[in-house]
């Protein structure tokens, strides 16, 4: 390989942008850091960044398909206190807590336009004593060795 990649960009083309702008801000507490125009959004909650696009119709019947977008949280009690807020916030849990055979911990939920949350907690995904070179981005652990 030509050395390794990260997912640092995702975008959805939402019907509704404000109530999706809304929902990523106030209830995930993701920051705008641009807005070129009103049609469209750039949100970001650190080293990521997610475009809302406005469309009249989503472009799902052309073959453009999201299973689930993934957020990374720092404990499996994390996943839980997460899983309050969104409740408390009225939002639609598609799957509520729970524990993975391999340790991780997660919830799905929905977005306003539809689009599926994953708000994950996957220890191997924690940094671990003295790594280096941005190893603690959410970088599966067994994937810096290869």
């Amino acid at each position: 390989m030509p050395g390794r990649i990260r997912l640092r960009h995702v975008a959805l083309n939402v019907r509704d942008l404000e109530a999706c702008e809304s929902f990523y801000r106030e209830v995930l507490g993701m920051d705008v850091v641009w807005r070129p125009d009103a049609d469209n959004v750039y949100l970001s909650s650190g080293d990521d960044n997610l475009a809302l696009h406005r469309v009249s119709e989503p472009n799902a019947a052309a073959g453009q398909r999201l299973d689930h977008i993934g957020f990374m949280l720092e404990s499996p009690e994390s996943v839980d206190a997460w899983h309050a807020h969104l409740v408390d916030r009225g939002v639609a849990i598609a799957s509520p807590p729970r524990t993975h055979r391999d340790g991780s911990r997660s919830l799905y939920c929905l977005d306003p336009g539809g689009a599926t949350l994953q708000l994950l907690y996957e220890p191997r995904a924690v940094k671990p004593a003295g790594a280096r070179d941005g190893r603690d981005r959410g970088v599966r652990i067994d994937a810096w060795e290869r």
